[in-house]
């Protein structure tokens, strides 16, 4: 018997040797697969980033939840050694050999080159041009943002995370100023505009007693969730105690000391124009449409595409405001008067904030209902609508997307800016719920979540073009289903695509063409009918964040081609639920490596045997 238990202690020993020859492989060398190489980066980058692993909560149902305390390190040093980890990684990751891959693991391997020679290529050059703290989505909003939003404060350990977060504000703060500092040496400044803005937000951030702060009163409603029987009023007490005086003792300093500094450039920051103001300013805007578009065009040719673009959706518009009896004045002239008619308009009070809210999602539950005529998969998670939240409303977008955490304990969710409601008119409502929730980013970022079969990397690869592309497809998309066949509805539908391609025209035109941001401001308010404040933001938007704006009409656009492409060819046999399995279970993709999944998928629907459906 001491020998059975010899021989079986010394096999697990073996076993464990191995094991841990296997972990320093794939840990620290090149994997004997290629999987396990993806495997290998993606937990790389996700270890290093505590944000995403409290947002995607991979670890937290396994009871690991450690990292929720932490943020990750914002510093110049840590960035550099990120950019040289994929470097180091890129390295290992091109001595596989492509000509081993086929199918959906070919398609891996490509996926990964591209995506990973966009930070490689140029990465250091230009490491520094762009703005993080902005008026759209810098750390003073984003940071308090994601405390609120992604956050989980489900039990005194979610409590403490909570609280020790909160007390590492004025570190993450800190590490940011120090590449600010970077750029204003290298003669990188944010528009003055963008520095006058996000002073103002913050000054009104923390311009109120620690106790009455959102970050407090958030952690009060969360704790008033937990059971009572699992928390003491005592422990909460202390808890709420604790975070009070973590705000005034962490958070207000933080952001004080982001005040001071952007206060300090106040004076020399005194540029509204494109990058191409900065050093080596136009080859960094030529990048940033590359990364963007996923493509070859240059933004003179985007710049000419979106001309063409605003003459025919105009044409359309005009058609249907001349029907409603507006013939005068430019088209934005006359979509702002429709907008303003009180059919048009929701109460400005909270009963009229609260209508607009349901009515959204009664749009949605109704489109989802239909989705079965267009679909072969669905995702499994709902999606919610709730409002921004009220701090950062005055910056944020009109609407955007949150997809739903990994565990299925958050569903998607459609935030609305309910601001103010003249932003909200009934007749743009559809398309807008169409774009951020059914059948277009909850489709098409749920749907790639959970796609099990791929590497994880797949299913949670930013790809702006693909994601952005698809969701405006989706509007025409539910156009041509039947759901907004009320012309003013369609007129919805025509003026959010005219947004779009007027961002193709002012954001080449600004960047590239030297456009003022008022000459830009101007042209947006001609041609999309929003109002004033509103093409204001887009405008600045598009300033501190060049090239994302081009994304969402060029993708759309390549969708739409390749549609008819596929239509041409399979003629009757066309099947559109069939086309839409090939653009959304495929994860997000750069355009070129879209079109060649559709151009084989035709081919392999053309040399199909009807009578036995097998390939010839």
């Amino acid at each position: 018997m001491k020998r059975v238990f010899k021989w079986l202690g010394g096999g697990i020993a073996v076993l464990l040797i191995l094991a841990g020859l296997l972990f320093v492989n794939v840990w620290f060398f090149k994997p004997v697969s290629i999987d396990l190489f993806y495997g290998r980066v993606f937990l790389k980058a996700a270890l290093d980033s505590p944000e995403l692993l409290t947002s995607l909560r991979l670890l937290d149902s396994v009871g690991i939840r450690g990292h929720n305390a932490r943020f990750s390190d914002s510093s110049p040093a840590a960035e550099l050694e990120d950019l040289r980890k994929f470097e180091r990684e890129y390295e290992v990751f091109q001595r596989y050999d492509r000509e081993d891959y086929q199918g959906e693991d070919l398609l891996s391997y490509d996926v990964f080159d591209y995506f990973m020679s966009q930070f490689v290529v140029d990465g250091e050059r230009f490491m520094y041009h762009g703005f993080p703290v902005n008026q759209m989505f810098g750390i003073q909003s984003t940071l308090p943002s994601f405390m609120a939003d992604q956050h989980v404060v489900e039990d005194r350990k979610g409590a403490e995370h909570y609280i020790a977060r909160l007390q590492l504000f004025d570190d993450k703060f800190s590490q940011v100023i120090e590449g600010l500092n970077i750029r204003d040496q290298r003669g990188i400044l944010p528009p003055q505009f963008a520095v006058q803005k996000v002073l103002k937000q913050m000054r009104e951030f923390i311009d109120k007693p620690a106790a009455e702060h959102m970050l407090a009163t958030h952690f009060a409603e969360q704790l008033a969730k937990i059971e009572a029987d699992t928390l003491s009023q005592n422990e909460r007490d202390r808890l709420q105690t604790r975070v009070n005086q973590a705000v005034a003792d962490s958070v207000y300093p933080a952001y004080n000391q982001l005040i001071a500094y952007m206060e300090s450039i106040e004076p020399r920051a005194t540029s509204n124009d494109g990058v191409w103001r900065l050093p080596d300013g136009d080859e960094y805007y030529a990048t940033q449409v590359r990364f963007h578009t996923s493509t070859t065009m240059t933004p003179a040719e985007i710049h000419q595409i979106g001309l063409a673009e605003v003459d025919r959706i105009a044409v359309e518009m005009d058609t249907i405001l001349v029907a409603e009896g507006l013939t005068e004045g430019t088209i934005g002239e006359r979509v702002q008067l429709l907008a303003k008619r009180p059919d048009q308009l929701y109460p400005d009070s909270a009963d009229g904030r609260a209508q607009i809210l349901a009515d959204y999602q009664t749009i949605l539950d109704e489109i989802n209902a239909g989705m079965d005529a267009a679909f072969n998969v669905r995702p499994e998670s709902g999606v919610e609508v709730v409002a921004v939240p009220e701090f950062s409303q005055d910056t944020a977008p009109g609407a955007y997307y949150q997809p739903p955490s990994l565990d299925g304990e958050r569903p998607g969710r459609f935030f609305a800016n309910l601001r103010n409601v003249s932003e909200i008119p009934k007749f743009g409502m559809r398309t807008l719920a169409y774009h951020e929730g059914i059948p277009g980013h909850h489709f098409q970022i749920a749907l790639t979540q959970q796609l099990e079969e791929l590497p994880m990397f797949r299913r949670l690869i930013p790809m702006t073009v693909f994601a952005e592309g698809w969701a405006l497809y989706a509007e025409r998309l539910a156009w041509e289903m039947g759901y907004q066949d009320d012309p003013l509805d369609n007129l919805g539908r025509l003026q959010a695509e005219m947004f779009r391609a007027v961002r193709l025209v002012v954001d080449t035109g600004m960047h590239y063409q030297h456009w003022s941001r008022e000459q830009s401001i101007q042209y947006m308010l001609d041609y999309t009918g929003m109002g004033a404040d509103e093409v204001e933001a887009e405008i600045e938007r598009y300033l501190v964040n060049p090239g994302q704006a081009l994304a969402y009409k060029v993708g759309m656009m390549k969708i739409v081609e390749l549609r008819e492409r596929a239509k041409q060819a399979l003629g009757e046999e066309f099947d559109l639920k069939s086309f839409h399995d090939q653009v959304l279970t495929h994860g997000a993709l750069p355009m070129y490596l879209l079109e060649r999944v559709v151009d084989d998928w035709i081919s392999a629907s053309l040399n199909a045997d009807p009578t036995t459906n097998v390939q010839t």
